[in-house]
């Protein structure tokens, strides 16, 4: 027998079922996947189309021939891990950040400021000019910013700065005056004007008062949305995500999301949360859930946020912040308010996800979940908590209990480290960031970044799950090390679990044969490098469906 015949007869049972359709083999692998969150290798994977069709733990003994419908990768000792998976994350903020002024990391008020300056230059024509990413923490004086400082170098035009949380903004005079806000403008429920000595406006607004500003900027077109979509998922797709939950969505994002899954024009996968604050929130649901033919879209949950941030003190506490006498943060909605929304979207056939940072937002969301889900009889579709951030301890149990997920970011943990304690202090902090309580006691977590208010790079957040540590290995021991996740189980919080908050675990998060073929190669090993180099793992190749969708060779 030659060796073509013996080849043909080794995979021909690999290559039968799809005999018009191309067959992939990809071997000399280091591979890695999760069965039952039990990390197990491989060394060759094949799959035709968009599906896996086997899984080979041992190297192939006979490789096929190339033909047209047959196609031999050598992947030269690469490492492939499934797709990994944002479970909260902001699709359009992310492109909008590739086209404003970033001010992630500005060291003080006017390094900010001098940012600005910078990007003004580079682009003199705008209207507006728009940004994200200051933190007032970061700055020697620890205090928020003022009008005056952006007013010196931009007197008549409008300047619009979101806080890196997403839950402040800092304005200019220009962009006041534009909004007619002055010392008689009052803040709406949920939100606050901060003020000066002599009451008036400072620039800053929190929370829903950002919308006294943001309501004086022109929306996106349609047009305009599908080309930000589409550049930051192919930005997405070069970190390795294969998939995002894309948290709150307006209907306008959601009908441009549409037309790039009809035109077949999305690189990775979106799980849309349908924002409650949207216009036309009463009518998306009255539609009932959508999923695109194509599964590369998925408009089956809704979008809540019960409270604020903690790094801006909105994020709503039982006792006050240790910080600030007199002060407990926001709640966004009245508690009765809240409560109809969820009951809404549970009649709907929606998954309710709502944001709940402060331990009273979560104690409040956990409260109305046990009793809407018994209303409504909808424990299977998995609601979530967004964030779980602060956690009373005599709460954690009730994530298992009532079959909530706990949807969570680990890179908050080592961003939030050098001001939480502060906000908090010594005995709140134990039910902070709390991912091995909450795994301990049954719960799934699922992981994802919050981006853009912390990098979209997952295997930054593989790093601080298993580290608790920032890129300079800070502190020595990690951040509470007892909370610390194993890699087997920050893996898993990235691909199985995320996809189970999905609904989506029988068709991605794994690599096995009837899965779709959603998979990253990498330079690194991220199994035998050192734990604190995990954010420094370098994606090679990200693959959606079966079609390479990112390739550092060509940047593409």
């Amino acid at each position: 027998m030659n060796t073509l015949t013996k080849t043909s007869l080794a995979m021909g049972l690999l290559f039968s079922a799809s005999a018009l359709a191309q067959t992939t083999l990809i071997h000399n692998l280091k591979g890695y996947t999760l069965e039952q969150g039990k990390l197990t290798q491989f060394s060759a994977i094949a799959f035709s189309d968009d599906k896996i069709e086997k899984i080979y733990q041992q190297p192939p003994t006979e490789l096929p021939t190339q033909s047209p419908n047959i196609r031999v990768i050598d992947a030269k000792g690469q490492t492939m891990l499934p797709g990994l998976i944002d479970a909260h994350g902001h699709v359009l903020g992310w492109g909008l950040n590739l086209i404003r002024v970033d001010l992630k990391g500005s060291q003080s008020e006017r390094a900010a400021v001098a940012r600005v300056e910078a990007f003004r230059k580079q682009n003199p024509d705008l209207n507006w000019i728009l940004g994200r990413g200051w933190n007032q923490v970061l700055w020697p004086a620890k205090s928020f910013p003022t009008a005056k400082a952006l007013d010196k170098a931009f007197p008549d035009t409008p300047v619009w700065l979101r806080r890196v949380d997403g839950h402040a903004g800092w304005a200019n005079s220009a962009a006041m005056k534009l909004a007619g806000i002055d010392a008689n403008t009052q803040a709406p429920d949920g939100g606050e004007i901060i003020r000066d000595g002599m009451g008036q406006p400072s620039g800053v607004f929190i929370d829903n008062a950002m919308a006294l500003i943001e309501q004086q900027i022109s929306p996106l077109t349609q047009a305009e949305q599908v080309r930000v979509l589409r550049a930051a998922m192919a930005d997405l797709a070069r970190l390795g995500l294969t998939s995002v939950h894309d948290a709150g969505v307006g209907h306008h994002t959601l009908a441009a999301y549409r037309q790039l899954a009809d035109e077949q024009q999305m690189p990775i996968r979106i799980y849309a949360m349908v924002a409650a604050d949207d216009s036309q929130f009463e009518q998306t649901l009255a539609k009932g859930p959508y999923r695109h033919p194509g599964s590369m879209l998925d408009i089956s949950s809704v979008k809540i946020s019960a409270d604020g941030a903690l790094g801006s003190r909105g994020a709503a506490l039982l006792q006050d912040y240790s910080d600030l006498h007199g002060h407990k943060g926001l709640l966004l909605y009245k508690e009765e308010e809240l409560k109809a929304l969820m009951h809404k979207a549970m009649q709907a056939g929606f998954q309710v996800n709502t944001h709940a940072i402060g331990d009273r937002a979560n104690k409040l969301v956990l409260d109305h979940y046990q009793r809407e889900i018994a209303k409504t009889q909808t424990k299977a579709l998995r609601h979530r908590v967004e964030h779980a951030q602060i956690l009373q301890l005599s709460d954690i149990p009730r994530f298992a209990e009532l079959g909530v997920i706990a949807s969570m970011q680990a890179t908050h943990a080592t961003s939030d480290m050098n001001m939480a304690e502060d906000r908090i202090g010594p005995q709140r902090i134990k039910g902070a960031y709390a991912w091995r309580k909450l795994l301990d006691s049954g719960a799934v977590i699922a992981a994802g970044s919050d981006f853009p208010i912390e990098s979209a790079n997952p295997f930054f957040g593989l790093h601080a799950s298993v580290t608790r540590q920032d890129h300079a290995n800070r502190p020595e021991l990690g951040w509470y090390p007892g909370e610390k996740m194993s890699l087997t189980e920050a893996l898993n919080s990235f691909t199985h679990d995320a996809a189970y908050a999905a609904h989506q675990e029988t068709m991605i998060g794994e690599l096995r044969p009837g899965m779709k073929a959603d998979f990253i190669l990498l330079q690194n090993d991220p199994f035998t490098m050192a734990p604190e180099r995990l954010w420094q793992t370098q994606v090679n190749q990200t693959w959606v469906n079966g079609k390479k969708v990112f390739d550092i060779e060509t940047g593409r």
